[in-house]
């Protein structure tokens, strides 16, 4: 069987070692896949990524045949299946939104480059680091032989948020909460929508509205604490989400790589072309989506509200503003 091959742009060692240890023991590509790992950093942290290397090696798993450390774009974007750009810039003390997005646009740019130019036409990508989905759309705009609609950036781990605090609302399982939706940006504009959502109870499924029974949590304190359920982890640990956000990624690409049920859906951030909810054109927004043969569709026809187009249209307004002021940089 032939080897897929995939690269993850490591930078968060924390939110690697869960993540790279979910791939290579065939959580997210199949249980009957070997893979090749490519593991991209910076110069200076090439000797952690021998360390990283050698716990890889030391877990004795069947399906990891190599891993490759290394700094150079052209050996770890080369023929590639997958690639995870979890690295990016942080937004450090005293740094405008403004020479964040500078900064994120000369990194994404670079990759998008080398994407187009080493990697698969086929190859599936998903950019995690932050500002995510501008990050995603100025890598996408940088590989234009690569379809559009083999970028997607990740808001799986505000799903898998949503979904899970539903369910510990209602007391039952994660598994048993389907189809929340998050809408637009990663970042705190983002909308949590449960209007669409079903919830299993004693083997029925309910509308989520009348499952919590507490329309007032579902429309304030629940979408907040999505909304902001990041900051908070960094407050309690002061530290990022690690361990979720690698699992988010496994999920996210373990959907795209072997499909979603019949009649559930998942949120993923993907290029807005063509879609039937009004969002402007040419943004990485995040949608919900069905996928199939790894390629994913944007669940069309769901109503939505008053309510709920009031906070789509503001998360969308929102990234127009990110995409205007990350493209001036992009042909600079």
């Amino acid at each position: 069987m032939n080897r897929t091959q995939i690269c993850v742009s490591v930078s968060c060692v924390a939110i690697a070692y869960s993540l790279l240890f979910g791939i290579a023991k065939g959580d997210v590509f199949g249980k009957d896949q070997p893979i090749t790992l490519i593991l991209l950093d910076i110069t200076p942290m090439l000797p952690v990524l021998d360390g990283v290397v050698m716990e890889l090696q030391d877990c004795a798993l069947p399906l990891l045949r190599e891993v490759i450390p290394t700094d150079k774009e052209e050996v770890a974007f080369k023929d590639l299946d997958a690639a995870i750009l979890v690295g990016s810039m942080p937004r450090r003390e005293g740094m405008e939104r403004k020479d964040l997005l500078k900064a994120n646009v000369a990194i994404f740019k670079s990759q998008g480059a080398a994407l187009e130019k080493y990697a698969k036409k086929t190859v599936k990508v998903l950019v995690v680091g932050n500002p995510a989905n501008t990050n995603c759309l100025i890598a996408a705009k940088s590989a234009p032989s690569i379809p559009k609609e083999n970028f997607s950036c990740l808001t799986r781990l505000d799903h898998n948020r949503a979904r899970s605090q539903v369910a510990m609302r209602c007391g039952v399982p994660a598994t048993q909460v389907k189809n929340v939706i998050i809408w637009g940006n990663h970042s705190s504009t983002q909308y949590p929508d449960v209007h669409h959502c079903k919830v299993n109870m004693a083997g029925s499924d309910l509308a989520c509205f009348a499952a919590v029974k507490d329309d007032d949590w579902l429309k304030g304190a629940f979408i907040s604490t999505v909304q902001q359920r990041g900051a908070a982890v960094i407050a309690a640990r002061k530290l990022s989400s690690a361990m979720s956000a690698a699992k988010a990624i496994c999920d996210h690409m373990r959907d795209i790589w072997s499909g979603t049920p019949e009649g559930e859906f998942v949120s993923m951030g993907v290029y807005s072309s063509s879609n039937s909810y009004g969002v402007a054109e040419d943004l990485i927004y995040s949608f919900p989506v069905h996928i199939k043969d790894k390629q994913w569709k944007i669940v069309d026809g769901l109503a939505i509200n008053d309510f709920s187009r009031g906070k789509m249209d503001a998360t969308a307004a929102e990234l127009v503003e990110e995409r205007d002021t990350a493209v001036t940089f992009l042909s600079a």
